[in-house]
């Protein structure tokens, strides 16, 4: 597949990070779906025949270790055992994405960081130089945090803030953080007047409808209040941010042609 790196009228994004959390990508039994990573690819492919360079920050190596490892390991360390379990599963999530890119004539990357990784100096550089290369060359970078190696001191809130600092990084024109609802309410999604917010600025204050839309339930790594810090922080920054359903069909493409889905995150 040969890249088209024509744009119209230099409208629209040229380059995009795209962040899919476990929940898009694992059904009930809390294993991997290859058919959701599927119609993802098939989306950025679409993009990359228009000239819209993507960077996939995936989660799900922990799970796909899981899946390989199953209940046989016997650490007792939950730090440790993460470390196992996303050392075993980055190969098998590669092997996911390799076979699926190779099917559509393309290619990509691994790349893994410790938040360290993003702070001023030459490990900063590296990256950068690693990216440009990458893109410039229409490689698909496939961004993860180095769970292996990554201490305290060195690990991200979670990988929406991973997918904030790559947005900065790789100076993207937009981040789409998919999760598995279809953006921010302003109540509890499953009452009937709820209503999806479909705009958030960087200073409105939005936090409580997080409160309501949760009603009491304690908020995983990775939750929508991270979700809206995040936004906030990567807007500041002049990357407008949608979160928004990865299970929705096409939604990436409908985000970047510009339809009203998901909660934009921006001062415009």
């Amino acid at each position: 597949m040969e890249k088209n790196t024509k744009m119209d009228n230099n409208e629209g994004p040229k380059r995009i990070v795209i962040k899919v959390g476990t929940n898009v990508m694992t059904n009930r039994d809390n294993r991997i779906v290859n058919t959701v990573l599927r119609k993802m690819v098939d989306q950025i492919a679409i993009l990359y025949e228009r000239g819209i360079m993507s960077v996939l920050v995936s989660s799900g190596s922990v799970i796909a270790g899981k899946e390989v490892l199953g209940s046989k390991v016997g650490i007792k360390d939950k730090i440790i055992r993460r470390q196992v379990f996303s050392a075993v599963g980055q190969p098998r999530m590669m092997r996911h994405y390799y076979n699926i890119f190779q099917d559509y004539g393309m290619r990509c990357a691994q790349v893994l960081a410790t938040k360290r990784d993003f702070d001023p100096g030459k490990h900063r550089e590296n990256m950068i130089n690693c990216y440009e290369g990458l893109l410039s060359e229409g490689i698909i970078p496939i961004a993860n945090e180095d769970d292996a190696v990554s201490l305290s001191m060195s690990t991200f809130t979670d990988n929406d803030e991973l997918a904030s600092l790559v947005a900065e990084l790789t100076k993207a024109d937009m981040l789409i953080l998919l999760t598995d609802t279809d953006g921010l309410y302003n109540g509890h999604p499953d009452d009937e007047n709820t209503e999806r917010i479909a705009h958030v600025g960087t200073d409105e204050k939005v936090e409580h409808f997080i409160q309501e839309s949760t009603k009491g339930e304690a908020e995983g790594r990775g939750g929508m209040k991270s979700k809206l810090n995040v936004a906030k922080e990567a807007a500041r920054k002049n990357i407008p941010t949608y979160i928004a359903n990865g299970n929705v069909d096409n939604m990436i493409l409908d985000i970047v042609d510009g339809k009203e889905v998901g909660t934009k995150v921006s001062d415009d």
